[in-house]
């Protein structure tokens, strides 16, 4: 990768640490499904002055519905009911390794033994700092997570047949097509009575906070995000994001006073170890084809 995208990729990395706490402080006073909801109300703004992307309505909102709405919703689910921020930020992330597997499959593309000892080395930091995390929270609510990082790769996978699609454009009516459903399951689950009571007292922390979320780390961040994938291999792009959980961890210890030892310490610097482990191994090679 350029110099210059990979300085894109450690910056988006550090936006969407940071959104998981703003997402756990907008979960104070929004539900899972509002806060998601507006979220991409705002990413979506765009698409007041920019046309729909030549792009099948069926292929658009598959990755909509992925990338966006299973993701997110599952994953304020999550923090709403009780998980805490640095371990649902590592849970997410862990896409990383789904992506990379399915590209193997949908693409051929298949990762080099070293990125292979890469992704073992960040697998094992993970693990590392997911031991050092309570587990205060239901089973029902952590089934419910694991479903994020599952939706996020099938995204990134269906991501990559936008081919020449403008980035900015498209993730703009992703975000279209997320809200409205969204909108619609907020209505339905919580009444239309709190819906607005929530939306209409919203204080200047919850709007910080729906801004970030929703303006930076949705809209800008993922359209970054998506030039990268676009650009590059599955197993060039993804271990980046494995470096989200170090960031809201580091975050979440700041704001909430999470606080972790020298396991979870070694476990950070293990994830970056595997990082750096992908990053300089050469990219990966297409499978060969069988007659």
């Amino acid at each position: 990768m350029k110099p210059a995208d990979v300085l894109i990729a450690l910056i988006v990395a550090i936006i969407w640490g940071l959104a998981f706490v703003a997402s756990r402080i907008a979960l104070d006073e929004f539900s899972p499904e509002l806060m998601t909801a507006m979220r991409f109300s705002i990413a979506a703004v765009p698409c007041l002055f920019i046309r729909k992307p030549k792009i099948a309505w069926s292929l658009l909102i598959a990755i909509s519905f992925t990338l966006f709405l299973g993701q997110f919703l599952t994953q304020a689910y999550g923090i709403a009911h009780g998980v805490p921020v640095g371990l649902t930020s590592v849970v997410v992330q862990s896409q990383a390794l789904f992506t990379i597997g399915l590209a193997a499959i949908a693409f051929g593309e298949r990762p080099t033994r070293v990125q292979t000892l890469g992704i073992g080395i960040a697998t094992v930091g993970l693990m590392m700092i997911c031991g050092t995390v309570g587990y205060d929270f239901s089973v029902g609510a952590f089934a419910v997570l694991m479903i994020a990082p599952v939706s996020f790769a099938v995204g990134n996978i269906l991501l990559r047949k936008a081919r020449g699609v403008p980035m900015f454009d498209l993730f703009a009516w992703l975000c279209l097509a997320s809200a409205v459903p969204l909108f619609a399951l907020a209505l339905l689950v919580n009444g239309p009575v709190p819906t607005f009571q929530s939306l209409i007292h919203m204080s200047l922390t919850g709007l910080i906070c729906l801004m970030l979320i929703g303006a930076i780390s949705t809209s800008i961040a993922y359209w970054l995000w998506g030039q990268l994938l676009r650009d590059y291999p599955a197993a060039q792009v993804v271990p980046f994001a494995l470096l989200v959980p170090f960031v809201g961890s580091a975050a979440s210890s700041i704001v909430f006073g999470e606080r972790f030892g020298p396991l979870r310490l070694a476990g950070m610097l293990t994830v970056v170890g595997g990082i750096a482990v992908m990053v300089l191994a050469r990219p990966p090679q297409p499978f060969a084809k069988t007659a």
